[in-house]
């Protein structure tokens, strides 16, 4: 029987939890990860009625997109429905993970899924993020440079966009001297030895520096290698805010909307009402967006399908971009499909339901 620790690992391969933004609050909130996994719920928000159906279907797991827990708490006392939630699910021996900010900055994640349901090809991050990737430089016995590579590969490093096993190498002379108390594989005590090395440099996500440095010692020849870790200030081309690409053939903004309309199944799309262009380019991001407003402009979109866009936001879009705010839930309800999508793959086995919760705290009224 599977662990919720395998699921969450699983979860966090796809989405680690340093691509969170700061002010997040992703990951386990209750809940013991060694348990065994009876059952997993997926929703969007977690409310006192999705812990009751998960409690209905004996499931100790319930993944939501939003954390229930996003400000601290510095009382449980059931005051409120977060209190109330906590401790539900606390008294019932139910996990509660949150995968928001950082599923929602990958490029397969949150945007990337919109995209995909509207169609849109030579899709790419719209605003990368930076300070995401270091450099590995080491220093390999010339012999041994190739094994050393391979490992290091596995733990990660060396891919770049569509691409891995990405390095480069340059020979070299590399000269040292054992000192007491050293058990050098090459050379002895005492004696300078000169060593034909490679110096060999690769990039990976700064998230897994642990294990790219301990695939690096567990292989190398050397009991004491050398490396160097460097920060890099490039930007991760597959991690960030928003998603852009194009649709197939330029619609109208009525047509679009109604492509929108068609596809998403908004309650309602506000709008723009100025944009009088053709829409060829879109940029889409779940959730609040409008402070990707200007970033879209400078790409060249002609249309930017997010939420939660004040009053004075639209006026920001001078006519130059199709501002649609399809709602904050509208926007990321998918994201229970995207979920049940990454997991089912991996995990056969185990109950995997979508919660039949609607958890919408807006209405609309209609005549």
């Amino acid at each position: 029987m599977y662990r919720i620790a395998d699921l969450i690992s699983h979860l966090e391969q796809i989405a680690p939890l340093s691509y969170q933004e700061e002010y997040d609050n992703c990951g386990l909130l209750t809940g013991n990860k060694e348990d065994a996994c009876t059952g997993v719920l997926l929703t969007l928000d977690v409310t006192e009625e999705v812990v009751d159906e998960a409690i209905n279907k004996g499931f100790n797991l319930i993944v939501a997109h939003h954390p229930v827990i996003f400000k601290g708490l510095k009382k449980i006392t059931g005051s409120n429905y977060v209190e109330r939630i906590i401790i539900k699910a606390i008294q019932h021996n139910i996990a509660l993970y949150a995968i928001h900010t950082n599923l929602d900055s990958v490029f397969h994640g949150v945007n990337g899924m919109l995209a995909a349901r509207l169609h849109l090809y030579h899709t790419r991050i719209l605003s990368p993020k930076k300070n995401l990737l270091s450099k590995l430089v080491t220093f390999i016995p010339s012999n041994d440079t190739e094994s050393v590579m391979q490992s290091i590969f596995a733990s990660g490093a060396g891919s770049i966009g569509n691409y891995s096993e990405c390095s480069f190498t340059v020979s070299g002379t590399g000269q040292f001297k054992p000192d007491a108390g050293a058990n050098p594989q090459i050379g002895k005590i005492g004696i300078t030895e000169q060593v034909e090395e490679d110096r060999v440099e690769m990039i990976y996500p700064s998230y897994l520096e642990h294990k790219v440095v301990s695939a690096l010692k567990k292989n190398h020849p050397y009991e004491e290698p050398a490396y160097d870790l460097i920060s890099l200030e490039n930007t991760h081309s597959e991690v960030g805010s928003g998603v852009i690409g194009e649709l197939k053939t330029a619609l109208t903004p009525e047509d679009f909307m109604k492509h929108v309309q068609h596809v998403l199944k908004p309650e309602c799309i506000r709008y723009t009402t100025a944009f009088q262009g053709t829409i060829k380019k879109v940029a889409v991001c779940g959730g609040s967006g409008s402070f990707l407003l200007k970033t879209a402009v400078a790409a060249g979109a002609d249309a930017l399908i997010t939420s939660d866009f004040k009053y004075h936001d639209f006026f920001d879009a001078e006519n130059r971009i199709l501002v649609c705010d399809i709602g904050h839930y509208e926007s990321e309800i998918h994201t229970k499909e995207l979920l049940m999508d990454i997991l089912t793959k991996k995990f056969a086995n185990i109950a995997i339901v979508l919660s039949s919760i609607h958890t919408n705290p807006i209405g609309y009224f209609k005549l």
